[in-house]
C-alpha cells in the first residue's frame, strides 16, 4: 500500500550535539518508503535495504565496463557484489604485495587473491600517478571505478578517465568521520548509529558530492570488526544500487552539508594505549574501537599485554569498588581493573609470546602482586 508522506527524515548522532538530517524520498516507481536500517539513494528514488531476493527499483542498465579499487578484507563483499552484477568487472587495482605474519613474508592482498579467484587482471601501481598505470587504466576505457578502502590517494589525471569518476563507499554517513578509521572513530566517540555512503571523488579527503547512505544502528557491545563487517555486507549492496543508478541515469549526487563535519585519522599504536586514569565507560569504547586493529594494550612490569573487550561493572560492597586507576583485583572467576570512575572486568589478554587466554587463566599463571598496576 503506498505510503501518503513524500518524504521521512533519519537524524543520526554523530558527536556531541551535531546531527545530520538525510531526506528519504519514497520511490515513486514502487512506492515504498524507508523504515529501520534504511538505504537512500538520492534524488527521486529510496527504498528500504533490498534483501538478496529484491528486485531493484531501477530499470535493468546496461553494462558499465567497472576497474574495481580496493585492497584489505572489508572491500571484498563489494568486489563479490560487484562481480556478481550486471556490469562488466575488467580489472582490479590494489596495493602493491606487502610483508606481513612473523616471517615478514610478501603476500598479496585479499582483493588482490580475490581478483584471481574471479579471473580478472589485477593491477598493482606503486604510486596511482605513475605515467604507466595511468595508459594502462585509460586504456581500459572504464565507464566508472567503484572504490572501497583502496589505501592510496587517487591523483586528478586518474580521477578524469573514466566517464563517471571514481564511486567509493565510505563507511560513515558523510560529511561525519572522514578519513581512514571512521568505523573505530565512531564507536570511540560513543555513536549511537552510523552507516555508509557513496560518493563521487574529488581531489578533498572525503569531501566529494554523495549519491546514498545507509544507516546502521551501533550496539552497545559492537567492536570494530563486528560493526565493519556488518557495513562491508550491506554497503556492498548500497554500491552496486548506486552503480545502476548512475548507468540508468536516474541519480544525481548531491553535495555534503557544511555542518556535522568530523575527521577520522588512522589509529596508531599510541592510540591504542589504554589510560586507565579516564572514566570505564570511555576505556571500554576506545578498546571495542581498536578491536581487532591495531589492538588495544597496557603494560605490566614494561611487559606489553594486548588487551580484548573489557566490561565496565557497577561499584559493590568489596574492595574493587575503590580501585585506583590501573590497580588490578584478581578474583577466583574474574580479573578487575580500577579506572577514573568503576572498575571493568577485563576479557581477553594477550601476553607476550603467548595466545590469547581469559583475564583469569592469564592472572593464574602471572600471579600479579596486590595491589599492582597496569599502566
Amino acid at each position: 500500500m503506498p505510503v501518503s508522506a513524500s518524504r521521512l527524515q533519519i537524524r543520526a548522532r554523530i558527536i556531541g550535539s551535531k546531527r545530520a538530517a538525510y531526506s528519504i524520498i519514497v520511490c515513486s516507481a514502487c512506492g515504498r518508503h524507508a523504515t529501520g536500517r534504511s538505504c537512500t539513494l538520492h534524488d527521486e528514488h529510496a527504498r528500504t535495504l533490498p534483501n538478496d531476493d529484491d528486485i531493484s527499483c531501477f530499470p535493468p542498465p546496461p553494462r558499465m565496463r567497472l576497474v574495481f579499487a580496493g585492497t584489505p578484507e572489508p572491500a571484498l563483499p563489494a568486489l563479490n557484489a560487484i562481480a556478481a552484477s550486471d556490469h562488466e568487472l575488467v580489472a582490479v587495482v590494489t596495493r602493491p604485495d606487502a610483508r606481513s605474519g612473523r616471517g615478514r613474508h610478501p603476500g598479496s592482498s585479499p582483493v588482490a587473491r580475490r581478483a584471481e579467484e574471479l579471473g580478472v587482471d589485477v593491477l598493482r601501481p606503486v604510486r596511482p600517478k605513475d605515467p604507466e598505470f595511468l595508459q594502462t587504466l585509460a586504456a581500459l576505457a572504464p565507464d566508472a571505478c567503484p572504490v572501497v578502502a583502496y589505501g592510496a590517494l587517487i591523483p586528478t589525471d586518474a580521477l578524469e578517465i573514466p566517464a563517471h569518476g571514481w564511486i567509493n563507499l565510505h563507511f560513515s554517513l558523510l560529511p561525519a568521520w572522514r578519513g581512514a578509521a571512521p568505523v573505530q572513530r565512531a564507536i570511540m566517540a560513543g555513536d549511537d548509529v552510523t552507516g555508509a555512503s557513496t560518493f563521487r571523488l574529488e581531489a578533498g579527503l572525503d569531501t566529494g558530492p554523495v549519491y546514498g547512505v545507509l544507516t546502521e544502528p551501533i550496539a552497545p557491545r559492537d567492536t570494530a570488526g563486528d560493526l565493519l563487517d556488518r557495513l562491508a555486507q550491506a554497503g556492498a549492496r548500497l554500491l552496486v544500487e548506486t552503480l545502476n543508478g548512475i548507468e540508468a541515469g536516474a541519480l544525481d549526487p548531491r553535495p555534503q552539508p557544511r555542518d556535522g563535519v568530523s575527521l577520522a585519522p588512522q589509529l596508531s599504536t599510541e592510540d591504542a594505549h589504554v589510560d586507565w586514569r579516564l572514566p570505564a565507560a570511555i576505556i571500554d569504547r576506545r578498546i571495542r574501537g581498536c578491536t581487532p586493529k591495531p589492538g588495544a594494550w597496557t603494560l605490566l612490569n614494561n611487559d606489553r599485554l594486548g588487551l580484548g573487550p573489557v566490561r565496565p561493572v557497577p561499584p559493590t560492597g568489596q574492595s574493587s569498588a575503590w580501585l585506583g586507576p590501573g590497580e588490578l583485583s584478581v578474583g577466583k572467576q574474574a580479573v578487575l581493573v580500577g579506572t577514573a570512575s568503576t572498575p571493568v572486568e577485563l576479557g581477553e589478554i594477550r601476553a607476550p609470546g603467548r595466545r590469547p587466554m581469559s583475564a583469569a587463566d592469564w592472572a593464574r599463571g602471572a600471579r600479579p602482586a596486590p595491589g599492582q598496576r597496569l599502566g
